[in-house]
C-alpha cells in the first residue's frame, strides 16, 4: 500500500502489520550464503556509481539501492549529543498516546524511549569512478553492536568504538562487503548526497567451481 505521506517511489506501508509477524520461509547460509547472494545480489541491480543513485534520488525515481563500494578507504565515528532533544521527546510521547483508529496500536504498550547512542558511524569508501565519499551508517545493528563491546568492555567508551571498528574494518573488509542504502525523506531530491548506509551486508565472496571436482 503505497504511504500518502511519502512521495519517494519505494516507500509503502503493509496491509496488515499482523502479516509481518507471520514467518513465511527461511534464508540460511549454507553455501557461503548462496541463497541469500542469488535473492540479494542476482535478482536486483547492484549500483558502484554514486552519481548515478544520486541522479536517480533527484528524478525520484529510487530510494533504496544495492551498492558495491570499489575501496572502503576507512571506518569513523563521530562524538553525538547524549540527549534526546527535549521537544523530540514530548513529541514522541504524545505520538505514543494517541491511539490510531486505523492501525494496530499494540506498540504503544511497550513504548518507551531508548537510550541515544553517543556516536554516529560512517564508512569513507571510494565507488567504481574513484569519487570518494563520507556516508553514515544507520543501520540499528551498528548501535546494538557498540552496546554490547560498552558492556564487554566494562563501560570504557574507547575500547567499545575499538572493537566496532574491528568488526567493520578487519572482519567485513574479509567479505564481499556490499551496502543497503537508502535516502530520508527531507533530504530525498534536494541534498548533494541524500543518500545514508542503512545497512551492511558482508557477505563471503562467491567460490569459484572448479570444473575437475564436477
Amino acid at each position: 500500500m503505497r504511504n500518502a505521506k511519502d512521495r519517494r517511489p519505494e516507500s509503502f506501508r503493509p496491509f496488515d502489520q499482523l502479516d509481518l509477524q507471520t514467518p513465511v520461509g527461511h534464508v540460511g547460509t549454507d553455501n557461503c550464503w548462496r541463497e541469500r547472494r542469488q535473492r540479494i545480489l542476482k535478482m536486483a541491480r547492484v549500483y558502484d556509481s554514486l552519481d548515478e543513485i544520486i541522479a536517480g534520488a533527484k528524478a525520484n525515481t529510487m530510494s533504496l539501492a544495492i551498492f558495491k563500494p570499489s575501496q572502503i578507504l576507512d571506518f569513523v565515528w563521530k562524538a553525538e549529543d547524549r540527549e534526546w532533544p527535549t521537544d523530540k521527546v514530548i513529541q514522541l510521547q504524545n505520538a505514543a498516546n494517541q491511539p490510531d483508529l486505523f492501525t494496530d496500536n499494540a506498540w504503544r504498550d511497550t513504548f518507551k524511549i531508548v537510550n541515544r547512542l553517543p556516536y554516529s558511524f560512517s564508512y569513507r569508501f571510494k565507488d567504481a569512478n574513484g569519487r570518494k565519499s563520507n556516508l553514515q551508517i544507520i543501520d540499528w545493528e551498528t548501535g546494538a553492536l557498540y552496546w554490547n563491546c560498552l558492556h564487554d568492555a566494562d563501560g570504557d567508551e574507547q575500547q567499545a568504538l575499538k572493537k566496532v571498528r574491528q568488526k567493520y574494518m578487519d572482519e567485513f573488509l574479509k567479505t564481499d562487503l556490499h551496502f543497503f542504502m537508502g535516502t530520508l525523506f527531507q533530504f530525498h531530491s534536494v541534498s548533494p548526497n541524500p543518500w545514508l548506509i542503512v545497512g551492511v551486508l558482508p557477505i563471503p565472496f562467491e567460490k569459484q567451481i572448479d570444473l575437475f571436482d564436477c
